[in-house]
């Protein structure tokens, strides 16, 4: 099987993990150069489009179907950015780094009509999956991103030190990762992307960023 993923170096790797025996996977780093690849392919993995809605257009004319990293906007606000009037098929999944090579994929459709589609691809993908609902930020990641912000908010009140939470977390909840450790994986920038996406979905104040998360966000961002 053929898959044309349209993102960087990092999506590549990750997906190539996921995706590593009978599967053919091509990247590229933007639409157009996926222009000569798409036909050949049975599905596109998009990273692109959140940041890009616009792009949503290059798929006008192409039956594909195609897996959009939806995390930060939810599938359907994204697309009514563009244009859903395309022969493509978009399904959307939490593309965030580390959750991309993970056993079970968090998938969702936009409508309820692509549900039968996207339950086929995913067995063509050989990929374990749970259907959620199409709301920013999907499961685990809100939950996973909550947990950061807390541990942030430890730090920023003088709690207990960053390494001690991280032991702490491990050896009493057995994760594989402490926070912090998980924030750096996943990556900062993310996880406030994530929090500040539920914030605006739910206003539930459990996913307002915290101050000193906010901040090691944007010096991450001005270090770039």
């Amino acid at each position: 099987m053929q898959i044309v993923i349209i993102g960087n170096e990092n999506n590549f790797k990750e997906c190539s993990e996921k995706f590593s025996s009978g599967f053919i996977l091509s990247l590229v780093k933007t639409h157009e150069e996926a222009e000569s690849l798409w036909q050949q392919a049975e599905v596109i993995i998009d990273f692109v489009l959140t940041s890009q809605p616009q792009k949503i257009s290059w798929y006008q004319h192409k039956k594909i179907s195609v897996l959009v990293n939806s995390a930060f906007t939810g599938l359907l606000p994204l697309l009514a950015q563009g244009t859903t009037n395309t022969s493509s098929t978009f399904f959307g999944f939490n593309g965030l780094p580390t959750f991309i090579k993970s056993a079970n994929w968090e998938v969702c459709t936009w409508r309820k009509e692509d549900e039968p589609a996207l339950i086929t691809l995913m067995h063509i993908l050989k990929s374990d999956f749970t259907m959620v609902a199409d709301r920013p930020g999907f499961v685990a990641p809100k939950v996973i991103a909550m947990i950061i912000n807390e541990a942030y908010l430890t730090v920023q009140e003088g709690t207990a030190t960053r390494e001690d939470i991280d032991i702490a977390m491990k050896l009493g909840t057995n994760y594989p990762y402490g926070p912090f450790e998980w924030c750096e994986k996943i990556g900062v920038r993310n996880v406030l992307g994530i929090l500040d996406a539920a914030y605006a979905d739910t206003k539930d104040e459990r996913y307002k960023p915290s101050a000193l998360l906010k901040k090691e966000s944007l010096l991450t961002a001005m270090s770039l």
